[in-house]
């Protein structure tokens, strides 16, 4: 160290440090010996149980020899014979064997309310459960139709008090103009009754036709199956189509509801619904069909490509042969071509020749006939010695 201060005598020497290095290495040990986790010689966090919990608060350690205790759940109770309800650390650090000592608490059986029952949706009553009112059919609920069994201070109650089953009446529908319905004198409907519109007679040129369902039953609490009909004059025009006749359907008026069938002439074809309806709205439903005129050809179809009519088309044409087989019945139509023209041609020498030797021949002895004939013998002389040199 003084040698140091010798080299550089500019700077003084400093005493040591408080914290020297073997200061910071004795804090770094002390940290790590505090981060280690905690000797083996406690008991872990006691065990937890879905009936009991522990008496007391719970401390951050356990020693062997500790005991906890514990005491039943809201919702549960001892069971009966009693069971042990305390755990001790064992020197193993292990806490004793203990199981559930509590069981659930059971609610009280609920009674079928009148015009109603009362289901368990769990199959009890106790603490957890759930029990669910229905009402018979004609009669609505009134309250909670779904209770459930919960802890209260003194145990196990349900959540709500039963619900009444009330009988279902309806109100009188209501009044339409141009119309009137069944039992319009009542004041109150039960469920199940059915009152049933009709339309007045019209004092103009055309009646009233009932737009809505005629029948209206009463299905809940001053609640019908639908709104009230209208009575209204629905009237469509005549249908026309052209190129086309009415089927069916025929009439000079067409109210409500009223249907009409079509068909086309010859030579046309129908495009749309052949059935149309005279809608609420005073139109034709679907809109009304077309005919429309066929199209047929004045030629025959021409092939594509085809430089004539009524020339085949390619795939009327027999399907192309092999090349190769092609080739060889052609060499060999060639061929047997030559041979027979071969055959015809010496045939023809021959017979010209066998001619031409005959008539020579013959030829030749009725010259011989003729000369001996004929011929004096001084000519005969003559005659064989130009012959006969």
């Amino acid at each position: 160290m003084m040698a140091f201060c010798a080299v550089r005598k500019a700077l003084p020497c400093r005493p040591e440090s408080p914290f020297s290095s073997r200061c910071r290495v004795g804090i770094l040990s002390v940290a790590l010996v505090l981060l280690l986790p905690v000797s083996s010689d406690t008991c872990g966090e006691p065990p937890r149980f879905e009936s009991m919990m522990l008496q007391g608060a719970l401390k951050p350690s356990y020693s062997p020899g500790d005991l906890v205790e514990y005491e039943c759940r809201l919702g549960f109770q001892p069971i009966v014979p009693a069971l042990p309800t305390s755990s001790v650390c064992l020197d193993n650090n292990t806490w004793s064997s203990l199981q559930e000592a509590c069981k659930r608490r059971a609610c009280t059986t609920l009674a079928d309310p009148s015009n109603g029952q009362v289901n368990y949706l769990n199959g009890d009553t106790l603490y957890g459960s759930q029990a669910k009112y229905t009402c018979n059919t004609g009669f609505y609920i009134i309250g909670e139709d779904v209770v459930r069994c919960e802890a209260s201070e003194n145990g196990v109650a349900w959540s709500d008090p039963p619900p009444i089953c009330e009988k279902i009446l309806c109100k009188p529908p209501g009044e339409i103009a141009n119309g009137r319905h069944t039992n319009s004198h009542k004041d109150v409907f039960e469920y199940g009754e059915v009152v049933t519109y009709s339309c007045l007679p019209s004092t103009g040129q055309d009646e009233f036709s009932l737009v809505g369902e005629s029948s209206l039953f009463c299905v809940g609490k001053d609640k019908w199956s639908s709104d009230p009909p209208e009575c209204k004059v629905v009237k469509c025009v005549f249908p026309v189509v052209s190129d086309g006749t009415i089927e069916s359907g025929f009439g000079t008026k067409f109210y409500y509801k009223a249907e009409v069938t079509f068909k086309c002439n010859e030579g046309f074809t129908l495009h749309g619904s052949n059935t149309v309806t005279c809608g609420a709205n005073s139109m034709w439903e679907p809109e009304l069909p077309k005919c429309i005129k066929d199209s047929k050809p004045t030629h025959p179809p021409t092939a594509p490509g085809s430089s004539s009519p009524g020339r085949p088309s390619p795939s009327d044409e027999s399907p192309p042969q092999d090349a190769e087989s092609l080739g060889g019945g052609i060499i060999t139509a060639i061929v047997l071509a030559v041979i027979a023209g071969v055959i015809v041609v010496g045939g023809a020498l021959y017979c010209f020749l066998s001619k031409s030797k005959k008539g020579k021949t013959e030829t030749s002895a009725s010259y011989s006939a003729y000369h001996d004939k004929a011929a004096s013998p001084a000519e005969q002389r003559d005659l064989a010695t130009s012959t006969n040199p």
